[in-house]
Parts: structure tokens; sequence; C-alpha cells
């Protein structure tokens, strides 16, 4: 098998955070960009939270990766 997955297959735990975390600093870079009172930040906001509580109910420790401290 050449490691790609096929539809229906599932990701592990690990992967999952890895893709979290990923997607939790790269929201963060585009928050810092962006005016906090546009709608944009806040949509931003609300997916910085989910992944918030997604990454910290899951054990990892936020105190290096967030930079937005909100």
């Amino acid at each position: 098998m050449n490691g790609t997955k096929k539809v229906g297959d599932c990701m592990t735990e690990k992967e999952m955070l890895k893709l979290s975390i990923e997607e939790f600093s790269r929201l963060q870079d585009y928050m810092l960009d962006t005016d906090k009172e546009s709608k944009a930040y806040k949509k931003m906001k609300r997916r910085y939270i989910e992944l918030k509580v997604i990454l910290s109910t899951s054990g990892i420790n936020l105190t290096q990766l967030d930079i937005i401290k909100e």
C-alpha cells in the first residue's frame, strides 16, 4: 500500500490533533492580519475558540501555541 487513505478510512487521533494544531496556528496568523472589528475576524475567532477547546480537552498545552490569547 502506498500510504494514501481511501474514502471511508478514518483518521487516527494523532493525525486529527496534528491537523487541528496546524489549523490553529494558521488561523492565528490570519487573525493577526485582520481588523478585529471585521466580520471575518469574528468568524475566525469562533473557529479559534472551537479549536482551543478541542486542543485543550485533548491534553495539548497551548501556552506556546496560543499567540492571540483571547
